[in-house]
């Protein structure tokens, strides 16, 4: 029975996450100087209670690079000029994160060639040996 979707509003409650507001780098003059408006959010995935134990090795592989060693999930949001907007950014994008993980992958299932994939496979080999048989050294004779 599949769970039901995390959403940004259960995620904001959450005692589990760690707030950082930085400041955020690329163009904007003064604001971006004076101003910590970017959001760096943490959450240790090993004591969540917002991740259960099965979805736990999904969440950690899909997070990829956001996933730290000591098991902490850090997203940064600085895409905004706002605190409001970047936190929401960042709670949105961790729902998202979570309710992918809670899929369960549809398993893989073994197919064989078609016959006419094999045959096609087969001429393109043949084709390929007659092009390097054709080769040769110049004033070699050719057959």
């Amino acid at each position: 029975m599949p769970n039901a979707p995390v959403t940004p509003e259960q995620l904001a409650r959450s005692p589990d996450l760690e707030w950082e507001f930085i400041r955020s780098s690329g163009p904007g003059g003064q604001n971006v100087n004076k101003v910590s408006t970017a959001v760096r959010l943490r959450l240790d995935t090993a004591t969540s209670d917002l991740i259960p134990d099965e979805i736990r090795p999904r969440l950690i592989r899909l997070a990829g690079k956001r996933m730290t060693a000591a098991g902490e999930l850090i997203i940064e949001a600085r895409c905004f000029r706002t605190q409001e907007r970047n936190r929401a950014d960042a709670l949105q994008r961790l729902a998202r994160l979570i309710n992918a993980s809670s899929e369960a992958p549809r398993p893989r299932r073994s197919t064989k060639p078609t016959r006419a994939a094999k045959q096609r496979r087969m001429e393109l080999k043949k084709r390929r040996s007659r092009v390097k048989q054709t080769r040769g050294k110049v004033g070699e004779e050719q057959t």
